[in-house]
């Protein structure tokens, strides 16, 4: 405890009974917290009597506990519990875990690479995060975790099960997996360092395919280099992008902000409003397209979410990009880093998020202007029904060929060609040279928008 000795002799001549409420002022003090609430309060008397049964328990729990707990503990625990009562998303942060946070906003951490939340008392993973352990392992955006180890985690806090889901690089975890209407399973996983590369690319057929796994410090300019490497490459046949948000949990709301912007000449890209009337803000874009008006097709799905649907939302809303996949996870607020004395922080809501139309896309996610549901392509499920044993290699009874290469299997796809496999890719890469193909018939006037409703419009008639 960090007093001075006037406010040690201070709380030696209060009596015994409120000593320990005392205590628990300073400490509050201390964590920058307790002021805040007091200014607010309208009833301080109110305020007073809920702080005096809270030193009660306090007192009571030190004295009467079956094992000795430090004040400590009990301090961080009471702080935990008031954040995780508020929502899914509130919570405190100890010294460890905000050392954690700020290394993984620079791309490396250890861990599992999974996204978590809890819901309805119940660990669920938001997302895994691409080429991480958990992503290996198998594990999927809506699993809900039950068990860590063989070991029940009902009642758990979050922190609590993130603390357990932790540990030395090199060991290994279970966990107890409940998905869909399935009946529970393990998972085993490797814990590892792990390494975020938030930016992924690829070419496509003449389009720019981008993924980003998470918005870390370095996402915008990750993008923009891989976008200006791509059209270097490509040149004047340069058909469009695909910005592939599906898995990504977020992460930081002003990288999300740039990337929108990144494609956007004006408008709105976010509006935020907090606890007041006037506690709001509205960010809007700067002139400049780093794709000059060229088709932009964005991917999602459940695993989308926070910053990720602020990217979606606002390409949607202005009508500059063609959404594509599932409905998105849902996660309308915005939480704030608050650091604290003793060089931990909590980690609260301070405010709800809208979309340029003013929508709030809380518990509700971004519906898709087109559903794409996960899956392989027609085209590679036909492959896979039509093996037979002729087509193995060194089948018995095999009519040997002239050209042996001929009777060679290919086994190792090129990435563009497991791209070309995903279903969702599959389709967003049609949606873009169909775009192209009508572009060039109609010859537009101005190539920097597209009539989007007239695409979807061709492409439901397509469909039907």
């Amino acid at each position: 405890m960090n007093l001075n000795k006037g406010k040690i002799k201070m709380i030696q001549k209060i009596p015994s009974k409120n000593k320990n409420l005392f205590l628990l002022l300073f400490l509050f003090m201390n964590l920058s917290f307790l002021p805040l609430n007091f200014a607010k309060a309208e009833n301080r008397q109110e305020t007073y009597k809920q702080l005096n049964l809270f030193g009660d328990v306090f007192q009571r729990v030190q004295e009467q506990y079956v094992e000795e707990v430090t004040d400590k503990k009990l301090i961080e625990s009471a702080i935990s519990g008031m954040l995780q009562s508020l929502d899914p998303h509130s919570s405190y942060l100890s010294p460890e875990s905000y050392k954690d946070m700020q290394v993984k906003t620079k791309g490396t951490f250890g861990g599992l690479g999974i996204e978590i939340t809890m819901e309805d008392g119940v660990v669920k993973v938001v997302s895994p995060i691409d080429d991480t352990p958990a992503a290996n392992a198998g594990m999927k955006s809506g699993d809900l975790i039950i068990g860590i180890n063989g070991e029940s985690i009902r009642g758990l806090s979050i922190n609590e099960a993130v603390s357990q889901l932790r540990g030395p690089i090199g060991s290994k975890v279970v966990i107890t997996v409940v998905r869909e209407q399935k009946d529970p399973f393990e998972i085993e996983i490797l814990r590892d360092v792990i390494k975020i590369r938030s930016v992924k690319h690829n070419i496509i057929k003449n389009i720019a395919y981008v993924r980003l796994t998470t918005f870390s410090d370095t996402t915008t300019s990750g993008m923009e280099k891989s976008i200006i490497e791509i059209r270097k490459e490509i040149g004047d046949k340069f058909q469009g992008l695909i910005l592939d948000l599906r898995n990504n949990p977020g992460g930081l709301l002003n990288q999300s902000i740039s990337v929108a912007d990144s494609f956007l000449n004006q408008g709105e890209i976010v509006s935020t409003q907090g606890r007041k009337d006037d506690d709001s803000s509205r960010i809007f874009a700067k002139k400049g397209d780093v794709i000059d008006g060229k088709p932009l097709i964005v991917l999602i799905n459940s695993g989308s979410a926070s910053a990720s649907e602020i990217v979606a939302g606002a390409l949607k809303d202005h009508s500059r990009a063609i959404i594509v996949g599932t409905r998105s996870f849902g996660k309308g607020s915005v939480q704030s880093i608050i650091p604290l004395a003793g060089n931990g922080a909590m980690r609260l809501t301070t405010a709800r998020y809208y979309t340029p139309s003013g929508v709030s896309i809380q518990a509700k996610g971004i519906e898709p202007d087109i559903i794409v549901e996960a899956g392989i392509t027609e085209l590679t499920k036909k492959s896979l029904e039509n093996r037979r044993e002729e087509n193995l290699r060194g089948a018995l009874d095999k009519k040997e060929k002239n050209n042996e290469k001929e009777s060679e299997v290919k086994t190792e796809l090129s990435p563009v060609e497991k791209l070309l496999q995903d279903n969702q890719v599959s389709r967003a890469v049609d949606l873009i040279r169909g775009i192209n193909l009508f572009s060039n018939r109609v010859k537009p006037t101005s190539t920097a928008t597209i009539n989007k409703n007239l695409i979807l419009n061709k492409v439901s008639n397509a469909k039907n």
